[in-house]
């Protein structure tokens, strides 16, 4: 993970997040449907459920659509039936790429993400091909604008958390979590007075892999189109890429 940041990342998805809120709203929805159906509808005893209404409301999602996902979840004879699928595949210059999917037709999200990645200078991929080579992590994130501290008392914030790692720039801190720990990480650090501007748990490449420079507009639009899909819930990639637009 050494010398990667995901913040960049993460602020221009927040921006094209703005665009795109109903896609998103729509894919949250499935996300707490999902976790309510199979943990339970109360947050307090189920952490998965509570991290994406956090993320929900991260995204300004009305508090009235996080209900209704709920209930739909514990209403008898209402229920969908979503599947969770990760794809594996390699984008140009064999970049490895991961893809979670939530999908009620399987046979068209594997169609729809088998054309992004074969007209994009991609290929689809065996179970196993890619996602050894990213690790399950919790990652929280803590703007450090006006916060008056320090990045050796933010370590030692970290630590007494459980975190495992912190990685600091001129804008955030950077936390890495095992993820069985993410959620007690996450409450130890808000007891303290920080505010978490970013909580979940991903994908992290062990490795960053170069993309040359003429590959560079097509794994983009790869990306994008990828991300595009109502069924594709997240994407990881490990390119080497010095911003995401």
């Amino acid at each position: 993970m050494s010398g990667h940041s995901k913040w960049s990342k993460i602020k221009g998805a927040k921006g094209a997040a703005d665009q795109k809120r109903g896609k998103i709203f729509q894919r949250l929805s499935k996300e707490i449907y999902m976790a309510a159906k199979n943990s339970g509808p109360d947050p307090s005893s189920n952490p998965s459920l509570r991290m994406i209404i956090d993320k929900a409301k991260a995204a300004n999602m009305p508090n009235d659509n996080i209900t209704r996902a709920i209930k739909k979840a514990t209403s008898a004879g209402e229920g969908e039936n979503y599947e969770e699928i990760t794809y594996e595949g390699y984008g140009p210059n064999g970049v490895a790429v991961l893809v979670h999917a939530l999908t009620d037709n399987r046979n068209r999200t594997a169609t729809n993400i088998r054309v992004a990645f074969n007209k994009n200078g991609g290929s689809l991929g065996e179970s196993g091909s890619v996602s050894y080579m990213f690790d399950r992590k919790g990652y929280i994130a803590i703007e450090r604008e006006d916060l008056e501290v320090d990045e050796d008392a933010m370590l030692m914030s970290v630590l007494e958390a459980g975190g495992e790692e912190l990685q600091t720039s001129d804008e955030v801190f950077e936390i890495y979590t095992d993820p069985t720990d993410f959620d007690a990480v996450c409450e130890a650090l808000k007891a303290e007075g920080y505010v978490l501007a970013e909580a979940e748990v991903t994908m992290v490449p062990q490795t960053l892999s170069a993309i040359a420079a003429d590959k560079e507009t097509q794994f983009r639009t790869m990306l994008e189109k990828l991300e595009d899909d109502d069924d594709v819930s997240e994407v990881f990639h490990n390119a080497d890429l010095d911003d995401e637009e």
